[in-house]
């Protein structure tokens, strides 16, 4: 799950190549700022529909008396919890991750009484509790530089960390390969190439979405069958 990132001097350490995923998501913060944009989003629009794909995975009716616990795993600048806030969802009891230290601390800033933690689950997943619902949004959809294989093997180990650590289901987001074209630096998932990971891996109840007019579609996993 790692390779080495060497300059031709050499002066660069090696460090897990998943890690340039937070480094590309920082130079659109550092352009664009604390919005949608600046979590490498094309606009506001498209990233509020993702936000209610997303929260579709909770089956259950949440309330302040029986809370889901919903773990918002890349959560980035909060802009999910900021999302359910605005909306009056009551509830979620949220936790928001993210490997970036620049965007819990902004998270922080702007909310210093949510639960932000700034955190490398696949380094240290003993830091996972377990929690109702997980949702990774956006985490899998950019390659950066990295090859096909090192994405895939990534996004395999994320989904097992995770899923082990929730009672209920995930969700998350990648490319479709069903697109006008590709572009060589976001990471485009066969289907039937997700499915048999799933499967295999993971759980046998799960469904993909691609109706919802991006460019991607959206898994949800489940420890048990749909009622």
């Amino acid at each position: 799950m790692s390779r080495t990132l060497l300059s031709g001097n050499d002066k660069m350490t090696a460090l897990p190549a998943y890690r340039q995923i937070t480094e590309c998501t920082e130079s659109y913060f550092d352009r664009l700022g604390d919005s949608p944009l600046g979590m490498g989003w094309p606009n506001t629009a498209d990233a509020i529909r993702r936000f209610q794909i997303m929260l579709d995975v909770i089956r259950e009716p949440a309330s302040p008396n029986h809370p889901v616990r919903l773990l918002d795993l890349g959560c980035g600048c909060g802009h999910l919890y900021e999302y359910l806030r605005g909306n009056s969802i009551d509830g979620i009891q949220y936790t928001g991750i993210d490997l970036s230290e620049r965007f819990i601390s902004q998270c922080r800033k702007k909310h210093p009484h949510a639960d932000f933690r700034h955190a490398d689950i696949l380094q240290n997943p003993a830091q996972l509790e377990q929690f109702d619902y997980a949702v990774i949004n956006g985490v899998f959809t950019s390659r950066c530089s990295m090859s096909f294989e090192q994405m895939w093997a990534f996004v395999q180990s994320m989904l097992k960390t995770v899923f082990d650590h929730t009672t209920s289901g995930i969700a998350f987001n990648a490319m479709s390969k069903h697109v006008d074209w590709e572009r060589d630096d976001l990471f485009h998932l066969p289907l039937d190439t997700l499915a048999a990971f799933l499967h295999s891996s993971l759980s046998r109840h799960f469904f993909i979405r691609h109706d919802y007019g991006l460019y991607e579609f959206t898994a949800y996993v489940y420890h048990q069958p749909t009622r």
